[in-house]
């Protein structure tokens, strides 16, 4: 057999410490699958007094990112660290170095692919990022490979563990956000700064990075709808369950005529459609090609060992060379594209919930179905609930027929001026 192949972890964290776990837990394994035997030769920190949940050699954890770089043993780094300052000097960095290089880290490559794909191209070096979206699922390697024989032309996805779980377990156990929100971050699920996860942000980046396998195009964040879970509230998981819905924090994407739509928005979906039945903190990605046609891929998006899985499968892909056989035929990152423009989200057709909490008197609804008409809006279902505690707003909850997303900003505008319509004023989208 040949001799180990050396590599550098940079960052230990839940993800790196994972990856390290399966790496010393499953060697034998490990090396029957790569053809060599994987050898930790440093692994970065930023803390070296603490505790770690894995055992390395002596001399191997370290808090020198150099030690990774300057290492000419090292042929392949783990770049596990997150953010994109300075991960992305790190990157290329160790590109440069003449290292190939695997990454779970969706925001550096979000922001800042194109450059470091070129690089890695013009250097003949290798960048594998699997375990950048949807944790333990193999949606990279089902949109760029396993799809390969077809246009994709949509794709709708749960992408973010964490908002699946706040809402399954809000309706579940009919508990405000806030409470939900408090235990998933001390199950580990929710970071201790839970921003980018429950504002869409995290999930509009994986959609990009699927976007950019899918149909070759890069989107910027600022060009398509973004709204998170952080304004809901249990009422309107109610409401939606009533009607014969879940909400579900979906990233879609849809090609139509050379014109490509995205959002990442919480979206009422049938029951009994397959995106609303993944709960919990899974996720699940529904792809569509123009031969097969539907499919689905669903399990655990987040979590050490979950994306700990992905790295290891990208590590060994690399070991073994078909990452470096695959890397330079993907389309991410390149100037080639099947999309013609990008489909302004005023343009964007579909149905909406509404919910107002309205005064209980006369002509209020007549007014807001006034507004709604006038904007060319067709109601398909109102419900409105007598007030039992004696309050003078109740709230009012309306289904649309399908209509734009700027006739219903040019309606929701009006509406909000109307003195009888108090806060909150909640407007989704219906997945049809």
């Amino acid at each position: 057999m040949s001799s180990p192949v050396k590599v550098g972890i940079i960052g230990m964290g839940t993800v790196g410490s994972g990856v390290a776990k399966i790496l010393t837990e499953n060697a034998d394994r490990c090396t029957q699958r790569a053809g060599r035997s994987i050898e930790i030769v440093k692994a970065v920190v930023r803390d070296m007094s603490k505790s770690r949940a894995v055992e390395l050699g002596d001399g191997v954890l370290t808090d020198d990112v150099r030690s990774v770089i300057d290492n000419p043993d090292i042929e392949i780094a783990l770049q596990l660290m997150g953010g994109t300052d300075p991960a992305r000097q790190v990157m290329l960095d160790l590109l440069a170095a003449g290292k190939d290089v695997v990454t779970a880290n969706k925001a550096l490559l979000c922001e800042h692919g194109p450059e470091l794909f070129a690089k890695a191209r013009e250097l003949g070096r290798t960048i594998a990022f699997e375990a950048a979206v949807a944790g333990g699922i193999p949606i990279i390697a089902a949109v760029s490979q396993s799809m390969s024989g077809n246009q994709i032309t949509s794709i709708q996805g749960i992408l973010n563990g964490t908002c699946n779980f706040i809402l399954t377990e809000m309706l579940k156990r009919t508990a405000s956000y806030g409470d939900i929100l408090a235990e998933a971050q001390e199950l580990g699920y929710a970071e201790a700064d839970p921003t980018m996860d429950v504002d869409g942000t995290d999930a509009a980046q994986k959609l990009v990075i699927l976007c950019q396998l899918a149909f070759g195009k890069r989107v910027p964040l600022s060009e398509f709808p973004k709204q998170g879970i952080d304004s809901l509230d249990l009422a309107d998981l109610k409401y939606a369950s009533e009607l014969g819905y879940a909400i579900k924090l979906l990233a879609g994407a849809r090609l139509v005529d050379g014109a490509l739509q995205m959002h990442v928005e919480p979206n009422l979906v049938r029951k009994h459609e397959a995106l609303a039945q993944i709960d919990g903190a899974l996720n699940i990605v529904a792809l569509n090609g123009d031969a097969v046609g539907p499919t689905w891929y669903a399990g655990p998006g987040a979590g050490q060992m979950p994306t700990a899985s992905a790295v290891m499968a990208d590590l060994i892909d690399v070991v073994v060379g078909r990452a470096q056989l695959t890397f330079p035929l993907l389309d991410v990152f390149d100037e080639g594209s099947v999309v013609e423009r990008i489909r302004p989200p005023a343009e964007i057709t579909r149905r909406y919930y509404l919910r107002f909490q309205v005064d209980d008197r006369p002509h209020v609804l007549a007014d807001i179905t006034d507004i709604l008409g006038r904007n060319e809006i067709s109601i398909a279902s109102v419900v409105q609930n007598e007030s039992l505690d004696g309050s003078s707003t109740v709230p009012l909850v309306i289904m649309t027929h399908t209509t734009t997303e700027g006739q219903m900003r040019t309606a929701d505008t009006e509406i909000a001026g109307l003195e009888a319509v108090k806060s909150p004023r909640i407007r989704l989208p219906v997945l049809d």
